[in-house]
């Protein structure tokens, strides 16, 4: 991932309320529902989520500022590998200590006698770094280099882009990897936005050759274009008639699982919503339907002689 900060066009002093109202106002703009025609808009979605998700973890946050990972939580080796950036010298260690310089100074508590020439220190051949002294200070220093090698690699931080009826169905969806590969990955049952699931083993690689880390990816949903979530409720406008308004009828609603049939009383009220009881996400909450009357597009002579007559012989007071 890019800097997240730049990914967010915020400073790095950024306030969580500010940080909160630039993701709201990017995630909005570049939603893949406001731009189905453009490919990428989903991709740049994902990326806006999971630069959100990274910096309001203060733990990586504060890691990230202080220089100690990157922008995929990958953990940087202050000192190693630096080379030509301007940092000590290739192959050095911390403080710009090289691995001679190390392994000079460890000597030094051996009387300064070079590797091997001591009697008990393990004769000809013998390696400081391989832990096999046996015991004493050798031993313990060993064993550390050997827990040091088994150091898990670090976890990453991954965003699931869902649609409502993905959520309401269950099963599972894939998900790109920061390695390039692709996992079908079981959403929970009944999941939330904003649930989290750990993926064993999918984060970075141990640098030490130990376990690699995890992936924990945040479930997101996609802004639907016909419902509005409600925590579990769900709310939909469906455009009638002005004749099933007035005659009342059966008109079909769309519901997560389908459609439904809802049936309309004469004279409605489509001031109030009709419910659909348990047709929310996950069965836990209800459907709200807000009926819209819809006109003739090109309007009707007769319509509007009626109309007239209705205005003229039976007005009807509707506002205040």
């Amino acid at each position: 991932m890019r800097d997240p900060y730049t990914v967010l066009g915020v400073p790095k002093s950024v306030s969580e309320k500010d940080l909160k109202a630039a993701y709201r106002k990017l995630a909005k703009a570049h939603h893949p529902d406001q731009n189905q025609d453009d490919p990428k808009a989903h991709a740049m979605f994902a990326e806006i989520s999971s630069a959100y998700d990274f910096l309001t973890d203060k733990q990586k946050r504060g890691a990230y500022d202080r220089g100690e990972i990157d922008a995929d939580g990958n953990p940087k080796f202050a000192g190693f590998g630096r080379g030509a950036t301007g940092g000590p010298r290739a192959g050095a260690g911390p403080q710009g200590f090289s691995p001679e310089d190390i392994l000079k100074e460890f000597m030094s508590g051996f009387g300064g006698q070079p590797r091997g020439a001591r009697a008990g220190a393990g004769g000809a051949g013998w390696d400081p770094f391989s832990g096999s002294m046996g015991g004493g200070a050798g031993a313990g220093f060993g064993g550390a280099g050997q827990r040091s090698a088994n150091a898990k690699g670090e976890d990453v931080n991954l965003t699931a882009v869902v649609t409502l009826e993905q959520a309401q169905a269950g099963g599972a969806v894939p998900l790109n990897l920061p390695n390039g590969k692709t996992l079908s990955i079981k959403l929970p049952d009944k999941v939330e936005d904003g649930q989290q699931v750990r993926l064993k083993g999918q984060g970075l690689a141990s640098p030490l050759g130990g376990l690699a880390g995890d992936a924990i990816v945040t479930v997101r949903f996609e802004r639907h274009k016909h419902f509005r979530r409600d925590g579990a409720d769900l709310r939909v406008e469906v455009p009638i008639t002005l004749y099933e308004a007035v005659l009342g009828g059966k008109v079909r609603v769309p519901t997560l699982d389908g459609s439904a049939e809802l049936t309309l009383p004469p004279a409605v009220n489509t001031q109030k919503g009709l419910r659909l009881k348990g047709k929310g996400l996950h069965g836990n909450g209800d459907l709200y339907a807000s009926l819209k009357i819809a006109l003739p597009e090109k309007g009707d002579p007769d319509l509007e002689s009626l109309m007239r007559f209705w205005r003229d012989q039976k007005p009807y007071k509707v506002r205040d």
